[in-house]
């Protein structure tokens, strides 16, 4: 090798050596974690607890409604019509406000039948349905309104729906909110103590309410068909408004120590 090259050489080697002593002390980054991947939502222990209030209904809400039924819609449409007003001069002479009243479902259906002669649907007439919801707030007189409407309305009359509720049920949470507490934390401390740990602080809390109904289950409708011979007035059904519960959820989530 040729004397001139020794240098350079040398010099190559000392900065392989160099390189390879300083790469000793470098070491790779530690992995990166994911920020609450060891103390998110899902840590701890979650429960739902549930408190219910008896109360006595303030409100009853009434589906009351008309249905005719015409060779023609427009001998359909006036005959419902005629009966509906009938019942809506009833709602407010008992003493339903205007606001209270809300038409709740209309529809003209036409009605057909299947000719297997002409194997086809031939139109028989037309069905026009009217309903509306009825809020009422007297609760006593529930039972002399909807004698008065099925008197209004006749054999046109339709009652879907009656249920009870509590208009303002609020100012009972704060006493289902307690006890729906209460039963959380009953059913986290077992859980921690079947577990072996010690429970901690709440770390997240949620709540639910669920709006009060009761359903009175009076119905009443007739099919279409001949008219029947006139029969006295039936007495004012009896109606009990009961109690209905006002029902809040919790969901609470508990540290462990």
């Amino acid at each position: 090798m040729k004397r001139w090259l020794w240098p350079t050489l040398g010099l190559l080697l000392t900065v392989i050596i160099l390189f390879a002593t300083g790469c000793e002390g470098i070491t790779s980054p530690p992995p990166r974690t994911t920020a609450g991947a060891a103390s998110g939502q899902n840590t701890g222990i979650w429960v739902t607890g549930t408190g219910e209030v008896s109360v006595t209904p303030d409100i009853a809400v009434l589906l009351v409604g008309v249905e005719a039924q015409e060779t023609t819609v427009a001998a359909a449409q006036a005959k419902a019509s005629g009966a509906m007003d009938s019942v809506m001069a009833s709602l407010t002479e008992s003493g339903l406000k205007k606001e209270d009243i809300q038409t709740q479902y209309f529809r003209i259906r036409q009605r057909t039948r299947w000719d297997d002669r002409t194997q086809q649907e031939v139109v028989t007439g037309y069905q026009v349905t009217n309903q509306v919801t009825a809020r009422i707030r007297d609760i006593g007189n529930v039972s002399g309104i909807i004698d008065a409407v099925v008197r209004a309305g006749g054999d046109l009359i339709r009652i879907n729906d009656l249920n009870f509720s509590v208009e303002d049920p609020s100012r009972y949470y704060d006493e289902a909110r307690q006890k729906a507490t209460a039963d959380a934390k009953t059913k986290a401390e077992k859980l921690a103590k079947q577990a072996g740990v010690k429970l901690g602080t709440p770390t997240y809390i949620a709540e639910s309410a669920m709006v009060p109904q009761a359903y009175g289950g009076i119905m009443y409708s007739q099919a279409a068909g001949p008219v029947p011979a006139p029969m006295p007035a039936p007495a004012p059904p009896p109606v009990s408004p009961g109690e209905v519960k006002v029902s809040l959820t919790v969901q609470i989530a508990y540290g462990i120590r």
